[in-house]
Parts: structure tokens; C-alpha cells; sequence
């Protein structure tokens, strides 16, 4: 199965469907993991590397067999769910690449959070939304006021690979809950800029869609904590 995603080497990233036990096994055949590993990125040696990966695929329900492989099983019914609910896991996991290194000291979501903590901002982690078609999306954290709903997702690195999936998944779930609850639906990317330059057409792309972002060097700006106010 074709999709439009970037994976780790630029290439599109492609899954594999089987029948198996009158259900579907959707499956990347190993590759993510493969391709990670050519870059020098393993997890037996690095408790957090492996914490984190333990993380992305229970958030999204993915199995990781003896092979490597990562794998869901889908009904007819769920089939479109399970497979969105794969490609997220497998984008996730493709950043992995940036940390390579044998050891982590910070998890960017984990900065991200202590950062909502300070303002004293309550979220939801973790949240979860049906969009238009009855996909459910997964947000890193959403802030919910009176007149005004956030989603927000980290970006450790932003790049061409994970920037397309966000801006749809947002717009798609803007529609449904601007309906369903009668408030304002922003998205905001809080995106990693320390020691690296961020791409001004990626900025650009998200300002042209509606959405908006935070750059973690200019996070206490007056102009940023406005984003988060209600």
C-alpha cells in the first residue's frame, strides 16, 4: 500500500496487508526499524530510546514482532483507523534518527510539558479526536477554554516528513469540533530550534493553512505565552 508520507531516506513510506485469521494484518515489513539501525539508532542499549518507542506504539496500539516488524491487526470495519493509527507510529518513530546518539538527556515532549507546567496551564495529554472522516487523531496535548480550543503537537524536528501530516490532521479535525462544540480550533507546533535552523517555507506552510507555531528559543515571548491564553 502506497501513502503520500516521506519516510526516513526521503522515500514514501509503504505497508503491507495480508489476511490472516479472517482479520488483515497491515505490517511495515520491518523497514522502520531497518532504516533506523543503518543510522546507527538500536534500543538495547539506551533504556530511554526504548521507553519512548515502548510509548509511541502503545499510544497508537502497534505491536513490534521478533522480526522487528511493526504490525496491527485490522477488521474490514477498522481498516482505515488501524492504518492511519500505523503510518502515525511509523512517522513518530522515524525521528528516532536524531538521537542517535548512545545517550538521551531530554525528550522534547517531555521539555514541552514542564513548559505548560510552568505556566500553569492545564491540558490534556495524550488527547485523542475523531476528524471528518471518522479517523481518530492523536495530539500531543490540548488546552480547552470557554471560547477557544488547542491542540498542540512538539516537534523535535520539523521537517517534510512530519509537517504534512500535522497540518491534515488538524484541518481535518477543525471542521469537527468547531461543529461540535461552537469554539475557535487553533493548532500550534512548538518546534525545536536550539542549534538548528528551522526552514522558513515550513513556517510559512503553517501560517498559509491557519495553524500556528512557537519556536522553543522564543517560548517566554510575550507574543508566544498569548498563544496558549485563553
Amino acid at each position: 500500500i502506497d501513502t503520500p508520507f516521506l519516510g526516513l531516506f526521503n522515500d514514501t513510506i509503504e505497508l503491507y496487508a495480508k489476511k490472516s485469521n479472517g482479520n488483515i494484518l497491515l505490517s511495515d515489513d520491518g523497514t522502520t526499524i531497518h532504516n533506523l539501525k543503518l543510522n546507527g539508532v538500536t534500543f538495547s542499549r539506551s533504556s530511554k530510546r526504548k521507553e519512548l518507542l515502548d510509548r509511541i506504539l502503545l499510544n497508537y496500539g502497534i505491536n513490534l514482532n521478533n522480526e522487528e516488524e511493526l504490525c496491527v491487526d485490522a477488521e474490514e470495519r477498522n481498516f482505515a483507523q488501524k492504518k492511519h493509527n500505523l503510518i502515525s507510529a511509523i512517522s513518530e518513530i522515524n525521528d528516532f534518527y536524531l538521537l542517535a546518539k548512545h545517550t538521551i538527556s531530554s525528550i522534547f515532549k517531555e521539555d514541552v510539558k514542564e513548559y505548560l507546567d510552568s505556566q500553569e496551564i492545564i491540558y490534556t495529554p495524550q488527547f485523542i479526536s475523531r476528524g471528518s472522516i471518522d479517523i481518530e487523531f492523536v495530539f500531543d496535548f490540548q488546552i480547552a477554554y470557554k471560547n477557544k480550543e488547542i491542540v498542540i503537537k512538539s516537534f523535535n524536528n520539523l521537517n517534510k516528513m512530519n509537517l504534512p501530516h500535522f497540518i491534515y490532521t488538524w484541518n481535518d479535525i477543525k471542521k469537527v469540533r468547531e461543529r461540535i462544540t461552537n469554539k475557535s480550533f487553533m493548532g500550534l507546533a512548538i518546534i525545536n530550534d536550539e542549534d538548528k535552523e528551522i526552514k522558513s517555507e515550513y513556517l510559512n506552510a503553517l501560517k498559509s493553512e491557519g495553524a500556528d507555531f512557537i519556536l522553543w528559543k522564543e517560548r517566554y515571548n510575550k507574543e508566544n505565552l498569548n498563544k496558549l491564553a485563553a
